[in-house]
């Protein structure tokens, strides 16, 4: 049985394994960042594919940033807006990235704080996770914790009732930082107003 509590789930990934929790998006798959391969692999993920840094604030995620202090302050903007929520930003990576998550372009990272009490939880505890939605690559988002399982057998999923809400079923919004302003690079559950 891979359904567990939410302190074995939580030790679990501390220990390098592979786990899902709900998020307020859809479930996510998620790991240790230098442990990131797990998820390509068992999503059959392209490496051109990067996955998102998840915690349960921004300074968790300012340390693997890099920008100048007027890209911060406009940072800092955005997310006070938008976080805890379905907003992604794409911003340089520092070297605390590990270069996995992002194989083909380790000069970027992507950022997210979501918007779920559970998903809060374990990042607090955890600190930043790898992280992407629980799926096959190509294939629809899974919005259940039956379907993670069914899906990803040795997958850790969280012990849930199923009648909790899992999330919006819609990705988050991804912004990308260019320098000068935001480009979106896939609309998602956030209308951006910048």
């Amino acid at each position: 049985m891979t359904k567990v509590s939410l302190d074995a789930l939580i030790a679990s990934v501390r220990a390098g394994c592979l786990v899902s929790f709900p998020t307020d998006t859809v479930p996510a798959l998620a790991t240790l960042p230098e442990q990131a391969e797990l998820i390509f692999a068992a999503k059959q993920r392209s490496q051109d594919k990067p996955l998102i840094l998840m915690a349960a604030s921004a300074s968790d995620l300012w340390p693997y940033v890099k920008g100048s202090e007027q890209d911060y302050q406009i940072w800092q903007q955005v997310v006070s807006q938008y976080w805890p929520g379905a907003l992604t930003l794409v911003l340089p990576a520092s070297n605390r990235v590990p270069t996995v998550m992002n194989p083909t372009d380790p000069t970027t990272i992507g950022i997210r704080v979501p918007q779920s009490a559970i998903a809060q939880t374990i990042l607090s505890q955890t600190g930043p996770l790898a992280t992407t939605s629980a799926n096959f690559s190509g294939q629809p988002a899974l919005l259940t914790m039956a379907e993670i399982e069914a899906q990803f057998p040795t997958v850790l999923t969280l012990e849930t009732s199923e009648t909790e809400v899992t999330g919006i079923g819609l990705p988050s919004t991804v912004a990308k930082w260019t320098g000068e302003n935001w480009q979106i690079l896939r609309p998602g559950a956030v209308n951006l107003d910048f």
